[in-house]
Parts: C-alpha cells; structure tokens; sequence
C-alpha cells in the first residue's frame, strides 16, 4: 500500500530518521521540502544527533525536532528519554534516511506502525530488522537517493528545495565581520579547506595560489573558513600563500558559515559538509574529490562543479587514513579553469 498524497490521513504524522552528519542531514532537506509540499496538513519531525540540528532549527517545514546527544544509544538513560519524547508525537510513519542500527532502532522505538527503510546492500547493519517496508530507491547523486525514499508516498521526482532557515542573529553577525574586514559591499569567493578525512584534504598552498588568480582575473578576494585547531592552520597557510588575496574568517557557528556562505559569489572546497551547505544556500560550488564519487556527493546541480581525477577506492578505513594523492592529482589549473567557468557563465554541467 502507498501513502498516496491523495489521502493525506494515512501520513498524518511523519519522522524523518536522519542521525548524522552535516552534509547528510543537509541532503535529507530536499526530502523534508517535498513531504511538505505534498502533505502541507501532514506534522512532521526530525530526529538528529548532535550539532548538525543548529542547521535545522527553525526550518518552515518541520514541526518537530528531536535532538539527541551524540553517542545516546551508549546510555540506557538517553534511550529512554529518546522513546518517551517520540511516543509522546505519536508518529504514525517513519523514513529512515540513514539506515544503520542507530537509525532504525531510532525509527523502532518511536512507535510507529510503518517504518520505511532502504532494502538490499543499502540497509545496513540492522536496519532491515527494524524497519517493516523495504524500498530500493536508486539515484546516482545520495539526494536523487534520498528523494527515491519518498516513492511509498506517493511522491515522484520532486522538485530539489532546501530552504536553509536564517536566523537574525547569524545576519548581525556576518554582517559586522563583512564590515570589520571592509568586503561589506564587495563579491567574494569561500574556500574551504577542511575536511573529516585526511585523504580529502587538498594541498592549502593550492588554495592559495587560486585565491591569486581569482583576484587577478576576476578581482574577486577570498575568505577562508575553517573549524578547530587544524584547519585554522591550513587556514594560515592559505592566507599566507595568496598574496594578500585571501583573508582568513573568523571562528563560525555552522549557521553563522551559512550566512556566511549564503553572501559568497562562489565556494571551493572539497566533499564536505559545509560544501553541501553552500549548494543548500544556492552558492555557485566547486567540489574536489579523491576517496569520494563526484557523482555520488559531489556539488549537487547544474551551477556547480565537481573536480575528480581519480577514485581512490578502498576500505572505509582505508580511505580514511591513506595519503591524499588523489586529491593532488586536481591541479590549480583545473580548479582556476572551473572558476572561470562558473564565474563568466549561468549554468555549469553537471557532476559527471
């Protein structure tokens, strides 16, 4: 049987099951945009660990979030408060977007008669113990994936909203570091340099030497975002590299960077979350990828770009903790030709 968007009754109430991280919370947006659309009457929630949640807090579309500290399911107490605070919403349906045991567990104890989840090698773990309906979504990019979940419901194709919430006291705040660092009323570019593994990292001399050309041929300054000790050297050595071209921000809340983002003319950066969160807030996004599939996550539409050489593919560990060759094979030619394409042109192909 399918929840068709005919009889909205029979998903009266709905919880999304998206646990972590930033860039995968951020690619299950679209999937909570398209439930709203269809069941504008539907109450929707959100269960979510950690401080990926600051970037849904807010959001025009969700009626509930359910916030969970990271590692709960540790903690027999959490887990109980988790259930208690889920039977309370009395969700009627589930969609597990992660599907892992967390995830499913997470869809189990909320009480819920039906609970959607993946089939086949994507329900991992114990998912497929907990969820009771199985769907194959497809897709080549995770949120043509994601949106493939919402087939039960009666919903095709959608169209890909994200409507990233913006808070006043984010605007004041990147509007008074804009001021500070006189680029209130000027274009800039964002480069990231970060990322959650160490294959992913490109070399932060490059970025430097990007930031020159984009000054030089487009008189377009740079800001460098960075989060913790780490990247705020990378963030150093940017600075330090660009010739005076690139300036480094300041420390970011992850809504404070999409405000942020949210201003920039164009984002560089590899896989990683707040690359997906400039594609969320409509940034004109430059991925580069080693040990991930440009065409799986990579910047997700046609104003975008993904960089990608060659797929080191191996273990998850593995790619992880290997060298980051794959990512020096993307040369600063590349990148600076893939900035002046999305620079001087409306759309850019696709990842591909």
């Amino acid at each position: 049987m399918s929840l068709s968007n005919t009889n909205p009754e029979l998903s009266r109430r709905i919880l999304i099951v998206r646990l972590t991280a930033l860039g995968d919370v951020i690619h299950g947006l679209p999937v909570l945009c398209a439930l709203r659309e269809n069941y504008p009457s539907a109450f929707i929630g959100w269960a979510v660990e950690g401080p990926a949640g600051d970037l849904l807090e807010g959001h025009h579309a969700l009626d509930a979030l359910i916030r969970l500290p990271r590692h709960w399911l540790k903690s027999p107490g959490e887990v109980v408060k988790f259930r208690r605070r889920l039977r309370q919403l009395h969700f009627d349906t589930t969609l597990d977007l992660q599907c892992l045991t967390k995830s499913g567990l997470a869809a189990r104890l909320s009480g819920a008669r039906r609970r959607i989840g993946k089939a086949g090698s994507d329900g991992r773990e114990l998912s497929k113990w907990f969820n009771n309906e199985l769907v194959e979504p497809g897709g080549e990019h995770v949120i043509d994936h994601y949106l493939g979940m919402l087939r039960p419901f009666g919903i095709e194709s959608p169209k890909v909203n994200f409507d990233v919430p913006e808070q006043e006291q984010d605007i004041q705040s990147i509007a008074n570091f804009l001021r500070s660092a006189k680029f209130a009323n000027q274009q800039f570019a964002i480069v990231n340099p970060g990322a959650g593994w160490p294959s992913k990292l490109w070399p932060a001399e490059r970025y430097g030497q990007v930031a020159r050309h984009l000054m030089r041929k487009h008189q377009l300054p740079s800001i460098v975002v960075w989060a913790g000790d780490g990247e705020q050297e990378l963030a150093k050595t940017i600075a330090a590299e660009s010739a005076g071209t690139a300036i480094m921000a300041p420390a970011t809340s992850i809504t404070e960077l999409a405000s942020l983002t949210r201003r920039g003319r164009l984002f560089i950066g590899s896989d990683t979350g707040p690359m997906h969160l400039a594609v969320a807030v409509g940034t004109p996004a430059i991925s580069l990828h080693g040990p991930s599939r440009a065409k799986w996550c990579g910047a997700y539409g046609p104003k975008n770009a993904c960089l990608q050489v060659r797929f080191d593919k191996g273990p998850s560990q593995h790619q992880r903790n290997t060298n980051n060759s794959a990512m020096r094979e993307i040369s600063v030619a590349m990148v600076a030709e893939a900035c002046d394409r999305l620079l001087t042109a409306d759309t850019f192909r696709r990842c591909g």
